[in-house]
């Protein structure tokens, strides 16, 4: 069992001891004091708060929801529950309902077994590293007061917020609703038998998209396959593009805030390469800037440039990601996981806003996906990590790293990242194992693999010398 507390939530297996999985102990502590956090930042305490809550299809959601939802109204707050949903489609019902937050039930890409609670303040985005240290800490504490009878929350239930975030994705003006109409596009759909099979069947409707393949779009949350998607997770979906002769397939996590693209051959667009495309659409019509993590694709910072935008990288993590957006005014930003984040939307992550807008892109390209994907640069990304034991100091490897490469131009923001040229490294420490990731890009494939053996027998040397 596992039971993961961070600064954006707390995710888990579900059952086990309180403390040690995601017991209905430990969801109902966590709400307790998130909803207390949001009590207490409130302007008049006095007045009523109320939440949104939504779901992914996972099969420990209903249990769940009705913890989450119980516990705030015991609370005193009200909540609009709005049950099956997405993760973009619960950050816009924030704002949309004047709430104070919303909580989102979804392990996202993790497998069904687990689950989680994502924590967003009254903009409808994540809360910050400060705001859900506040949260962790009234929940390690037992710091929360629950209302008297005549003072309960009400739960009410909300309906037709897909459709509403369909409406306003219809609504942008890049998307071209005629063009993609015009192209009659075959599309092939793998949503993981999660929420996704309800949205994006939906989305492409309301886009003019006919043809339409439904593979895994039953909201049973029984994930056919690892919902992550990666390519070695989605060879039902590339066989089921090249059986049906589509023009593309469309592929979202559980949560629907990741998007990869198969291309008509069955051969992956690739997952980094989906907000490079949508970016490129987006930078030909509104020239700016761009924000992606450090650990993304260096061809979202090639198209940019080529552009006339300037590029930003963040330090890992949505909020990190949006807080950089919004400081540089990036025009399009997000994560090489498939996350396009559209601010002229929502600062969120957004499959289905990445979805019309890939489209549209490609309507108007008016040649296939893989030729489309073989417009931009081609580089490859090689993942790998070194487990350490507990008395390694993993601050004094980094900066050996760091002091070894000095001559080379070298970002700290977020563990240690090394360019050479247009290949790069990137060290990064995880919060909850003794490991250190190690991500590295080149043109070559090989030339990735070889620059990441070659960091990670750095980090052994030094690992040695420590020891001795």
């Amino acid at each position: 069992m596992s039971l993961i507390k961070s600064i954006s939530g707390i995710r888990g297996t579900i059952g086990g001891r309180p403390g040690e999985g995601l017991s209905p102990v430990d969801v109902v502590k966590f709400t307790a004091a998130y909803g207390t956090w949001l009590r207490r930042r409130s302007p008049d305490p006095k007045q009523p708060l109320k939440v949104v809550v939504g779901r992914d299809a996972r099969i420990s959601g209903p249990m769940v929801s009705q913890l989450v939802c119980g516990t705030l109204s015991g609370l005193g707050i009200h909540v609009t529950d709005i049950g099956l949903s997405t993760t973009p489609t619960v950050e816009m019902a924030v704002p949309w309902e004047n709430a104070a937050g919303g909580i989102i039930i979804t392990a996202s890409h993790n497998p069904k077994q687990w689950n989680a609670l994502k924590l967003l303040n009254e903009k409808g985005e994540f809360i910050s590293a400060a705001d859900g240290e506040e949260v962790l800490a009234i929940a390690d504490a037992d710091d929360f007061t629950f209302a008297e009878v005549n003072h309960l929350g009400l739960i009410t239930t909300g309906e037709g917020f897909i459709d509403k975030h369909i409406e306003a994705i219809l609504a942008l003006p890049l998307v071209d609703v005629q063009a993609i109409k015009a192209r009659n596009f075959k599309i092939a759909v793998d949503a993981v038998n999660s929420t996704g099979g309800i949205a994006v069947p939906k989305l492409l409707r309301a886009l003019g998209v006919e043809q339409i393949t439904e593979l895994y779009c039953e909201p049973t949350g029984e994930f056919p396959h690892n919902p992550e998607p990666l390519p070695e997770n989605l060879r039902d979906i590339a066989k089921t593009v090249k059986k049906s002769k589509a023009d593309l397939g469309l592929v979202v996590d559980p949560d629907v805030d990741r998007l990869a693209i198969v291309c008509e051959d069955g051969e992956m667009f690739g997952e980094e390469y989906t907000l490079v495309a949508v970016a490129d659409y987006i930078l030909n019509h509104k020239p700016g800037n761009t924000v992606s993590n450090l650990s993304s694709t260096r061809a979202l910072r090639d198209v940019t440039e080529k552009a006339g935008g300037k590029y930003h990288a963040s330090a890992v993590g949505e909020v990190n990601v949006v807080e950089l957006m919004k400081e540089c005014k990036a025009v399009i930003g997000g994560e090489g996981n498939g996350g396009v984040i559209y601010p002229e939307l929502h600062y969120g992550r957004d499959a289905l806003a990445g979805i019309a807008l890939f489209l549209s892109h490609l309507a108007k390209f008016g040649n296939t996906c893989s030729m489309l994907r073989s417009k931009y640069p081609d580089y490859h990304i090689s993942k790998n990590k070194i487990e350490l034991t507990t008395e390694i100091d993993v601050d004094m490897i980094l900066e050996g790293i760091r002091s070894k490469y000095s001559k080379q131009p070298v970002n700290t923001v977020d563990g240690v990242k090394i360019e050479f040229d247009k290949e790069w490294v990137h060290l990064r420490r995880s919060n909850t194992e003794p490991i250190i990731r190690i991500y590295s890009e080149s043109e070559s494939e090989t030339t990735a693999d070889n620059l990441a053996k070659k960091i990670m027998q750095d980090i052994r040397d030094l690992i040695k010398v420590q020891q001795r």
